[in-house]
């Protein structure tokens, strides 16, 4: 047995909650929810370390690299649910985000023991993925000292790999392994040890933080429109009307007739309006720009009679 466990935060039993198992539902749902409002503080407390993190990472990605997250267990799922979230959100391709999971795709649905023990296989499981120079790699783990994402994340690192440690503890063998440390200090969890609760917060509200604000410095935003998410449903349809009518003023009929003749891509349709372009020469114009639609927009072209729904 691991001793050094029983001295992290993140395993303590909090005494306040000592009664908890005697408690009413509305209780017991009050006193998870004061515990989980604590969250974002702990959050806060480490931004300026979290932002020079998000940085690196977003740097790595603008010159061609990719990012990966490690995890085991909740900290694994949740990185596998952030990065699958990223190409429909984002129209980034499959192996821009992605996550390595402690027992694979068996572990994304239930435990599979013993994986997050396995050194051998977080550092093989970083040389299959082929990571190097380019690269950056975020490790998480509560306890901050799970076997399989400290040997990950070494390996990366060893390999030039941009790193970063996410814990839910200080002083962690993680913060160690990686170049940039990040220890979310939510203390003990309302359940003794179940560091799916606060802990998983903290670590989804972080990964968040990573995902989207790097995707905002590549671009993938316009104002607060994610003007790069891919049209997939009836939903999001709606949705990518709607963004185009508030950007650019047009109507109804007039944005759904500029996405159709783009080909479902918003920021086409966007440029096609705004500058009175076909498809095609709002591609290249936004090409040149390097997929950002502010700089598309704000190009010094010629401006030709702007698209409408009756003169595509």
């Amino acid at each position: 047995m691991d001793a050094t466990l029983a001295t992290l935060s993140t395993e303590r039993a909090d005494p306040r909650y000592a009664a908890i198992d005697r408690l009413g539902t509305l209780e017991l749902a009050r006193t998870m929810n004061e515990a989980d409002a604590t969250v974002p503080e702990a959050v806060a407390a480490v931004l300026p370390e979290l932002a020079e993190a998000i940085d690196a990472v977003a740097e790595r990605l603008a010159s061609g690299g990719r990012l990966r997250y490690v995890g085991a267990g909740t900290a694994g799922r949740v990185a596998v649910m952030d990065a699958a979230e990223c190409p429909p959100t984002f129209s980034t391709p499959p192996e821009l985000v992605g996550a390595i999971l402690a027992g694979g795709r068996a572990a994304e649905g239930g435990a599979v023991e013993g994986t997050e023990d396995d050194a051998e296989a977080g550092a093989a499981a970083i040389a299959a993925e082929g990571i190097g120079p380019a690269d950056a790699v975020v490790g998480l783990a509560a306890s901050g000292r799970t076997p399989f994402v400290v040997a990950a994340v070494r390996e990366a690192r060893r390999r030039g790999a941009l790193t970063v440690g996410l814990s839910c503890n200080t002083g962690a063998i993680l913060s160690e392994a990686a170049e940039h440390a990040i220890e979310v200090q939510v203390g003990p969890e309302v359940v003794a040890g179940s560091t799916r609760l606060k802990s998983g917060t903290a670590q989804k509200f972080v990964l968040n933080m990573i995902s989207t604000i790097s995707m905002i410095k590549l671009g993938k935003v316009y104002r607060n429109y994610m003007v790069d998410m891919r049209v997939l449903n009836t939903k999001l349809a709606d949705r990518a009307v709607r963004m185009i009518g508030e950007i650019t003023g047009a109507d109804r009929p007039a944005a759904q007739a500029a996405l159709e003749a783009a080909g479902n891509r918003v920021k086409t349709a966007v440029v096609m309006i705004e500058l009175g372009l076909d498809a095609s020469a709002a591609d290249g114009l936004l090409e040149t720009s390097g997929g950002r639609l502010a700089g598309a927009l704000a190009a010094d072209t010629a401006r030709p009679q702007r698209f409408r729904a009756d003169n595509p």
